[in-house]
């Protein structure tokens, strides 16, 4: 496998090699945030690449968006695109050093991305950085976990092992509105910071 690190993602972004790039607002994604009243909430897009959901966001008065990347090219397409994005809240930094809290992280592709040994490290860095009432919500390729990743794959099973002693699941179900091209191949979710932990 190889090695996942800055400079492998920033050269996709450079040589447009994205095919998980949808060029739109994912529609499981966008019906979430359809639905959230409060626009002062903090927000987080972490492994957000060219992040349509940070524009949409944005666009729509969120204003406490953060994306993160290890692509500086992947940021910096998102600048070109909204000028007037805050450069503070496009974060060039590995998740796993990332210091804040949020209330929200959204996650599109980058469970999916990492190497599957960082997945136990991905479920306690987010459980880390959620705020109290936090909620982290997205999407999950519902694909084999042995296709040449990324995208590494899984299943609810697999998903469930790592979120449930950490999390309270609220909605782990197959996605009704998946791009075409997607259909039966993603899972939506919904998982709360368990305070009784």
């Amino acid at each position: 496998m190889e090695t996942l690190n800055e400079s492998y993602w920033d050269n996709r972004y450079k040589n447009k090699d994205d095919r998980w790039d949808l060029g739109e607002v994912s529609p499981p994604i966008k019906a979430y945030i359809d639905q959230i009243e409060d626009k002062s909430l903090r927000i987080l897009i972490p492994g957000g690449g060219n992040s349509y959901e940070a524009e949409y966001l944005f666009n729509n008065g969120f204003k406490n968006v953060y994306v993160l990347d290890l692509s500086t090219t992947a940021l910096n397409n998102i600048k070109s695109r909204i000028p007037q994005f805050p450069d503070a809240q496009l974060v060039h930094a590995n998740f796993f050093d990332l210091d804040m809290t949020f209330d929200i992280i959204l996650e599109q592709t980058f469970f999916c991305a990492l190497n599957p040994s960082l997945r136990l490290d991905y479920v306690t860095k987010m459980n880390e950085i959620l705020a109290p009432n936090g909620k982290l919500v997205g999407v999950l390729f519902k694909l084999p976990l042995d296709k040449k990743g990324p995208p590494f794959g899984g299943n609810k099973e697999v998903y469930l092992n790592f979120f449930k002693p950490v999390f309270e699941i609220q909605i782990m179900e197959d996605c009704y509105n998946s791009i075409q091209s997607r259909l039966g191949q993603e899972l939506f979710f919904v998982v709360g910071k368990n305070l009784k932990l």
